[in-house]
């Protein structure tokens, strides 16, 4: 992708403009006087069909700015997703636009897509911001903790390294639940650029050598990060994961209340997560 987006300057002579040819072989500047002509015709008389040749128009800004937002987010996020709600801020934009002030109607798009696609990320995640903030704070202390003492770090060591107190840390853990909803799938593709688990799912009628390849190698890297788990957590997520019981069978069998199972759980995921996070992919 481009490092920089398509423009066309609104209102101002494109630079450049005389010598550039479209692609059906007419001059720029011809180009460029027919979007000044659309403003106009919209400013004058806001119809559809005016608005929807500039959102045809300005529509790869929608694609570029939806693929710098999507950068760094999960793997499960849609591009095109991110693309439609895009199209709002776009269309917002061509509505509250005011051609007759001199400004940089891309700059002012830019802003509008990028806040509409926001709006629609924020308003699909059930978790508050601020639990967001703290669950990547926890992750990066974890982190460094693993790099300095080169093994899992105790909670009164992570309580230390966040400058909180270990009461406060277990309660942070069941606020951090709903953080860790699609674990499993993060956990098995962390630090790798593989996708989602369902695109690499075998037909049960072939054998894929090189798909039998990859499930043992994260097999592997999950077995070795669930080592270095300390033996309750290891005992969480053996009792959860592979012998199905409920948090509250699990509390029975550790003699603990289900909300501590609870905790642990949510402690053990993180771990195990920032553990994958430093294997290389290979």
């Amino acid at each position: 992708m481009s490092s920089t987006p398509p423009a066309t300057e609104t209102g101002v002579s494109t630079p450049g403009a005389e010598d550039a040819v479209t692609a059906d072989g007419r001059p720029g500047y011809d180009v460029d006087a027919g979007i000044q002509a659309l403003w106009q015709q919209f400013a004058d008389q806001p119809d559809q069909t005016s608005r929807d040749r500039l959102v045809l128009h300005y529509a790869p800004l929608v694609k570029y700015v939806a693929g710098r937002v999507g950068t760094g987010l999960p793997t499960h996020v849609d591009v095109g997703d991110l693309v439609q709600s895009g199209i709002f801020g776009l269309v917002d934009a061509i509505e509250k636009f005011e051609p007759a002030r001199g400004l940089r109607f891309e700059t002012y798009a830019m802003q509008r897509i990028r806040g509409a696609i926001l709006d629609d990320l924020r308003a699909q995640d059930w978790v508050p911001r601020a639990v967001r903030s703290k669950a990547k704070e926890t992750e990066r202390a974890l982190e460094r903790l693993g790099a300095r003492l080169h093994r899992a770090p105790t909670d009164s060591e992570l309580a230390t390294e966040l400058g909180v107190s270990l009461d406060d840390l277990r309660d942070f853990y069941g606020q951090l639940q709903l953080t860790s909803v699609v674990a499993l799938e993060d956990l098995v593709s962390a630090g790798k650029d593989s996708g989602s688990l369902v695109d690499t799912l075998p037909d049960d009628g072939a054998v894929d050598p090189v798909a039998v390849l990859v499930d043992q190698d994260n097999r592997r890297q999950l077995a070795e990060a669930i080592a270095q788990l300390t033996e309750r957590d290891k005992i969480v997520v053996s009792l959860y994961y592979f012998e199905s019981l409920t948090l509250a069978e699990i509390g029975k069998v550790l003699g603990v209340t289900e909300s501590r199972v609870s905790q642990l759980h949510t402690r053990a995921v993180m771990r195990l997560r920032a553990k994958l996070v430093e294997q290389p992919a290979t």
